[in-house]
C-alpha cells in the first residue's frame, strides 16, 4: 500500500508544521460523511499510534490510520492554490464518484472494507 505526495503538498505540510512549532506528520483520513458517503479528514500528528502506517514522501511524512488505508491505497496528495482558496487535492484511483459539490465520494466496491 502506498500514498505519496506531490512537491508542493510536501512543501506545505512542512511549512505548516514549522509554523505550528511542533508535529511529525500529516495526518490524513476518511470519514462517512455527506451526500455519497465518504470525506477526507485532515489533521496534524504528534505522535504514531500502533494503528497507524507511516509513509514518506519527499522528505515529508504521511500517517494514515488502518481503517482508512485501504481506501486511500494509491493515492496521491496535492496542494493546489486557486485564487485567494488552497486546499489539499487527492488523486485517489479508489473513487467511484463524487456528490456535486465535491466534499463527499463514493468508493469502488473493489476497495471496500
Amino acid at each position: 500500500m502506498l500514498i505519496t505526495l506531490t512537491k508542493n503538498a510536501a512543501k506545505h505540510i512542512q511549512q505548516q508544521i514549522a509554523k505550528r512549532g511542533k508535529g511529525l506528520a500529516l495526518r490524513v483520513g476518511i470519514k462517512k460523511s455527506g451526500c455519497s458517503g465518504f470525506s477526507y479528514t485532515f489533521d496534524y500528528a504528534d505522535e504514531i499510534r500502533p494503528d497507524d502506517q507511516l509513509f514518506e514522501s519527499h522528505k515529508t511524512k504521511i500517517v494514515v490510520d488502518r481503517y482508512s488505508l485501504p481506501y486511500l491505497d494509491g493515492s496521491q496528495i496535492d496542494f493546489v492554490k486557486e485564487g485567494l482558496n488552497s486546499s489539499f487535492q487527492f488523486i485517489n484511483p479508489n473513487i467511484d464518484s463524487t456528490c456535486g459539490c465535491g466534499d463527499s465520494f463514493s468508493i469502488k466496491e473493489s476497495a471496500q472494507i
